[in-house]
């Protein structure tokens, strides 16, 4: 799925959700997160040989990797491209394994009063790093805590913005929300910009000469320290939500660029811009699922699916997985390490064969995607309904595309809504009332006071760049 320009990792996991309602538990997140780890590799396929990512985190890859495809050696940048991947992404899982259960340990000791100052620093993080405004970031959050609110008051069962609808009783479903606004509205924007036609692109040829369709491991160790730079940018990136692994390409491809030694250079073709830009966004795959398993709180998009394929199987996301859900947690850490590995056989047989895979015509492409779409939600609730909404929900992000508004917030503030809201009820209880009793919660207060610096900077800064663009 990441090969094809236009198709993304969080799309592919919102249309395999569906597939996974007959699986264990394990099996299920296991499936979604080999998707995740193998889409970030094959973004850089379409972004190398074609100068057309495949995913917004493959833009960078692509300074260097087309260049080096267009001498003639597009197989040495794709393997590149894998080992680095897989690489940076290895170093994530690690710092994953050993950093989760004591941040989960820390997060058990938090109250209600705590839960609900993380989530307002997420929320503010999150619609200050993604998109160019703000004040839109901040109406996609209060708009996807809106959409998580319809269906039953949790406290007193009584029904909201339901409009006598007897299926909304339930709420919305995650999977039509999740798979109409990623996928649906993806595949009505891309068959828009289909208007003018499709022109197949040229896959560049392979060089006959050995040393052009491998790398030595002399090149890999020379290119190892900017892997590894690469992997601690991407993993300290990817532990904080909401801002992506784009952002962890551009820092680390920036970062070697500022660090080159005479002759080499960067944007010609240079090995190790390749790998500090796949590197980095691959590695922010895993630290991702630290705030994730920690928290509860989804840093990105895909994470964010992870959790309504956790809430389909019965589980929810945070600090109590540790205890109540321990094999899961340490099988899941045994399958990203699996994914690693099956990664780099698979990239090493099918590098050939994946590379035609982004000759596929989008006009062929967009109608199957929609198909699947249409298909995987109505099997997996027997709805029209749902299959109603899951449109109406593509319309919305269609619209969300369109006039700029982020979709990343919503999504994420539909999923942590119910559990912001629980948190919140628990704590106007407790307060009574009483302001003297938030200040005996100085961790909670430490929390709000970031989350206001953080939207005070960053819509202070964004406004910066917005005027800027005006001149």
């Amino acid at each position: 799925m990441g090969a094809i320009p236009g198709l993304n990792g969080p799309m592919a996991i919102a249309i395999a959700v569906p597939l996974t309602y007959t699986l264990t538990p394990l099996a299920a997140i296991s499936f979604l997160v080999g998707i995740m780890k193998g889409s970030t590799v094959g973004g850089a396929i379409p972004s190398i040989l074609l100068n057309t990512p495949g995913t917004p985190d493959a833009v960078v890859t692509a300074l260097d990797g087309y260049p080096l495809a267009r001498k003639g050696k597009p197989l040495k940048a794709l393997k590149m491209a894998l080992y680095s991947s897989i690489t940076g992404d290895t170093l994530s899982d690690i710092v994953l394994f050993t950093v989760a259960a004591p941040l989960a340990l820390v997060a058990l000791k938090m109250g209600p009063v705590e839960m609900t100052a993380v989530m307002l620093l997420a929320f503010a993080v999150i619609t200050g790093m993604i998109g160019d405004s703000m004040i839109k970031g901040v109406i996609a959050v209060f708009l996807g805590i809106l959409f998580s609110a319809v269906g039953l008051d949790p406290e007193n069962a009584t029904p909201r913005l339901t409009f006598d609808s007897i299926e909304l009783f339930d709420g919305l479903e995650i999977t039509a929300v999740a798979i109409g606004i990623l996928a649906v509205g993806q595949v009505l924007t891309a068959l828009e910009e289909l208007r003018g036609g499709y022109q197949s692109s040229v896959v560049p040829g392979f060089s006959g000469a050995k040393a052009d369709r491998r790398i030595s491991w002399a090149e890999y160790k020379e290119c190892l320290p900017t892997m590894l730079r690469g992997g601690v940018i991407g993993t300290l990136i990817g532990a904080l939500p909401g801002i992506g692994s784009s952002a962890a390409a551009v820092m680390s491809y920036t970062a070697a660029k500022r660090g080159a030694k005479p002759g080499e250079k960067f944007g010609e073709g240079e090995l190790k811009g390749i790998a500090a830009a796949e590197a980095a966004n691959s590695s922010v795959s895993g630290a991702n699922l630290i705030p994730l398993l920690a928290l509860g709180i989804p840093g990105n998009v895909g994470a964010a699916m992870l959790v309504g394929a956790f809430i389909i199987q019965g589980i929810t996301p945070g600090p109590l997985m540790f205890s109540e859900q321990g094999q899961l947690i340490y099988g899941l850490f045994g399958a990203m390490v699996m994914a690693n590995i099956c990664n780099f056989f698979a990239g090493n047989l099918g590098l050939r064969v994946f590379a035609y895979v982004t000759r596929i015509p989008p006009t062929i492409v967009m109608p199957v995607v929609m198909l699947l779409c249409l298909s995987g939600v109505y099997l997996s609730t027997n709805s029209l309904f749902t299959v109603g909404l899951m449109v109406g929900f593509g319309v919305l992000g269609y619209v969300l595309r369109k006039t700029g508004y982020p979709f990343l917030p919503l999504i994420i503030g539909f999923i942590l809504g119910p559990m912001f809201e629980f948190s919140l009820t628990q704590t106007l209880v407790l307060a009574n009332g009483e302001i003297e009793y938030f200040l005996g919660k100085p961790i909670a207060i430490g929390l709000a006071v970031c989350a206001l610096i953080v939207v005070w900077r960053l819509g202070f800064s964004n406004r910066k760049v917005a005027d800027h663009l005006k001149d």
